[in-house]
């Protein structure tokens, strides 16, 4: 999540097997700095929690709470733990270790990294850059909605708890949560779509802009600039509060709901197993895609995050905390927004289904109502957008920092010398950011949102997922991949990793994009279905990450000498440095023989 220092001279050296000296515009980008200057001067977390929590507080987002409870009621109750559990052990962890391992050992950003990896897919890791980048610009309109909230929820009264109000439609309108089958709207469905949204027709009617949400998507984008415009240094003591907090109110309001009346019920029906769901082959790209996308896999975040470790900090425990603690928080979640529920159905003796939905209805609309109804929910309702608050806030710092650390890696001495100073370019990025984030805050932005959305978050990140496995598990290779393990941790990756590497991992990554593929749906907001004409800007939306991953391999071919095989084999050949004494700063060198024994063995 931090920033790099400027590297004082720039790497313009060309292989030697190219055709030319001549730079072309993805070697600018992509080829990297020397490793004496990228690592000698990059700075550390300062403590091993920090670069924990940072993990924890990126991997454990606003999906733990609004998307897991609903897909494990949905996909067969307790079953549904079955599928996902061997999904997080057969791929997740393996790949997640696999990410830290890389960031770790080149202390590079995922574009220079995998650039190392695997030159001919070095278009992967520009993708993941975009990716990421293009997440944040939308994944801060959630944090500008959650600041709204919680500014709305220090009145008297909730705004969304009656029909009363000037933005309410009466005849409509329900002071209570009429059911899935009502044509009623809820005060809570009316307050989101009419007072915060002041939803239009479609996205082809724009409205205007929201200038109270305006004023929000600034203030967050504020938030995240303080936090991390002195790099690791600032981020990993922000994260001590923001990664542990929402624990605290997670635990509280479960404390608090299992008291509530009907709360049995809304759990029982949440963790009831359906066995028969298990045969459903659905099921399993769902627990295996849940756990792609939870822990972040593909977004080149936990690769950058990474880099700012020491050398030989030991990355396979921080993997199995991180994972495992998201796996939990997600769980805990389900127990927290299912107890509530079941209050809820309770108080409106509905069944509990028609009040479950997931995404962003289910803290925006469902869980505000849930809250009017609760005792002191003077208290309850600013702390539950306090947590959400936190929850993106973690996320959202290190989609940032991909960026940040790209142009860092990259282009350091030269934007430095115009900006100056490296918080002038947390910046810059910073207010790129919000300038695309304007779209979504119109009064049809919840559709560009969205589309934008279904496009980036389902669509690409399965296709950039897919070649970053190929990249490092079959093209550079599981022995690499074991010979950087042993010299960071002083053994090598068991039999466990090596298997879900070469086998596991790449296999179900391919079944879940080719599943993606074949089960596709163009995108939705509720009922509406987009035009034509926005369903080609969707996949224009994809293509702007999906692209680099071709022009890079063309060009990398391109300025290789020899024929076409002769090429292709140059392009597959990594250049990751695997000789320790290298590739390690002075002040992090090893000054144990029988350390140094193991290296050269494994080498």
């Amino acid at each position: 999540m931090g920033v790099g220092t400027e590297n004082k001279t720039p790497n313009t050296r060309m292989p030697t097997d190219r055709k030319d000296g001549a730079l072309m515009p993805l070697d600018l980008i992509m080829i990297p700095e020397s490793a004496a200057d990228a690592k000698a001067e990059r700075p550390t977390w300062s403590r091993r929690l920090e670069f924990i929590l940072a993990s924890v507080g990126y991997a454990v987002g606003l999906g733990n709470v609004w998307r897991f409870p609903y897909l494990c009621y949905r996909s067969g109750g307790g079953a549904f733990m079955v599928p996902y559990l061997v999904m997080l052990f057969l791929c997740g962890i393996p790949l997640l270790f696999m990410e830290f391992a890389v960031g770790q050992y080149t202390r590079l950003g995922p574009v220079h990294a995998l650039a190392k990896v695997c030159p001919l897919l070095k278009g992967v890791g520009l993708a993941t850059v975009v990716i990421s980048f293009m997440f944040s610009t939308y994944y801060n309109v959630l944090l500008g909605w959650a600041l709204y909230y919680l500014f709305s929820s220090f009145g008297a009264a909730l705004p969304w708890q009656s029909c009363n109000n000037t933005w309410n439609v009466a005849e409509n309108c329900s002071s209570g949560f009429p059911g899935n089958t009502s044509h009623l709207q809820s005060a809570s469905q009316q307050f989101f779509d009419l007072r915060l949204l002041e939803k239009t027709g479609g996205i082809d009617e724009a409205g205007g802009l929201r200038w109270e949400l305006l004023g929000a998507l600034l203030l967050a984008w504020v938030i995240v600039y303080l936090c991390i415009f002195k790099g690791v240094k600032s981020t990993g003591k922000v994260v001590y509060f923001t990664a542990v907090f929402p624990y605290v109110i997670l635990f509280a309001l479960l404390i608090n709901n299992v008291q509530l009346p009907g709360a049995k019920n809304g759990i029982l029906f949440f963790v009831t197993p359906v066995w028969s769901k298990l045969f459903e082959v659905k099921i399993w790209v769902n627990a295996a895609a849940q756990v792609f996308n939870s822990i972040g896999i593909g977004f080149g975040s936990m690769i950058s995050m990474a880099s700012y470790n020491k050398f030989n900090n030991n990355i396979l425990r921080d993997t199995l905390i991180v994972s495992l603690t998201n796996s939990f928080t997600s769980i805990l979640a389900g127990f927290v927004i299912f107890s509530a529920i079941g209050y809820m159905a309770h108080v409106h003796n509905l069944p509990v289904d028609n009040i479950a939905t997931d995404g962003p209805g289910l803290v925006f609309v469902v869980y505000p109502e849930v809250l009017s109804t609760m005792p002191v929910y003077q208290l309850w309702t600013p702390l539950f957008f306090f947590m959400l608050l936190c929850l993106g806030l973690d996320s959202q710092f290190a989609n940032v920092e991909v960026a940040v650390t790209f142009i860092k890696d990259g282009f350091g001495p030269k934007v430095l010398r115009f900006l100056r100073k490296e918080e002038l370019l947390v910046l810059a990025v910073c207010v790129v950011g919000f300038l695309l984030g304007i779209p979504h805050i119109t009064k049809g932005g919840v559709y560009v949102f969205q589309l934008m959305d279904h496009y980036t978050a389902v669509v690409s990140l399965m296709f950039l997922a897919f070649f970053e496995v190929l990249a490092i598990c079959w093209i550079f290779g599981l022995k690499r991949i074991s010979i950087m393990t042993k010299k960071m941790l002083g053994k090598p990756a068991n039999i466990y990793f090596r298997v879900c590497w070469l086998v596991c991992a790449p296999m179900l990554v391919l079944c879940i994009l080719i599943s993606s593929v074949i089960q596709y749906t163009p995108a939705h907001y509720g009922d509406y279905t987009y035009p034509v004409w926005a369903e080609v800007v969707g996949w224009g939306i994809s293509l702007v990450s999906i692209v680099w991953i071709p022009l890079g391999a063309i060009q990398e071919i391109y300025n290789n000498k020899g024929s076409l095989l002769q090429r292709v084999k140059t392009a597959v050949t990594p250049t990751l440095d695997l000789d320790v004494k290298d590739h390690l700063p002075e002040k992090q060198k090893i000054n144990n023989p029988e350390f140094e024994a193991l290296f050269t063995s494994a080498a």
